[in-house]
Parts: C-alpha cells; sequence; structure tokens
C-alpha cells in the first residue's frame, strides 16, 4: 500500500470543499439565488462560479496541475471576498479568506515541489 502525504491529502480536501461549493452554485438554492441577485449579479451568474469551482477542484486533483487549480481557486476566493465585502457582509468573508489562505498554501507546496533541487 503505498503512503499518502499530508500535501495530497491537503490538496484533495481542498478539492473537496470546491466540488461542495460547485454543487451548491450550480444547483443555487432559493437562498444562494438570491444573494447573486442581491449583489447585483445576473441571474445566470451562479453557472459561471460553480463551473469555476469545479474546474478548480479537477485542477487540484492531479498534481501535474495543482498550481494552476491553487490559483484558480484562490482568484475565486478572492472575487467571493470582494463580493461580500463591498456588500457590508463582513461575516460572510471569513470562510472565502481561509480557502483563499489555503489555496496559497497548497499552491506554495505545489510549487516548491516543481522547483528542482538546488544541492
Amino acid at each position: 500500500m503505498s503512503k499518502i502525504s499530508w500535501r495530497q491529502v491537503s490538496a484533495w480536501a481542498l478539492a473537496a470543499f470546491f466540488v461542495a461549493g460547485s454543487l451548491s452554485n450550480i444547483l443555487a438554492p432559493g437562498s444562494i439565488y438570491e444573494e447573486y441577485l442581491r449583489w447585483g449579479y445576473p441571474h445566470w451568474f451562479h453557472f459561471v462560479t460553480g463551473s469555476l469551482e469545479l474546474t478548480t477542484a479537477f485542477l487540484l486533483a492531479q498534481a501535474r496541475t495543482r498550481l494552476w487549480g491553487s490559483a484558480l481557486g484562490c482568484t475565486v476566493m478572492l472575487a467571493a471576498l470582494a463580493t461580500v465585502t463591498l456588500h457590508g457582509e463582513y461575516r460572510h468573508g471569513v470562510p472565502p479568506l481561509v480557502v483563499a489562505t489555503l489555496s496559497i498554501v497548497v499552491g506554495w507546496i505545489a510549487r516548491r515541489k516543481r522547483l528542482p533541487s538546488s544541492a
């Protein structure tokens, strides 16, 4: 049995978060749909967000594309943070800030793994 590193587990956990987020945005129950409208986004924008989150999850799941997934995930979360901040919903800003930070950490780990060793 192969050993699974904490680096892989952290990336997969982050990918799982983005899968859950994508499903909630794509399916958009009434409350989520209404939030997008209240924030001034077009009625179809939840599909864009959900698609970007699902793409992020797929990119994070593979080591070769993890750096790109981290960058996309961080971008999506920073956009979410900007949206709630601009609308004065500061409490809703904590989860995107935490996930953006985790995306940066996973990306940093992926980038370090790609760099040739200097020894």
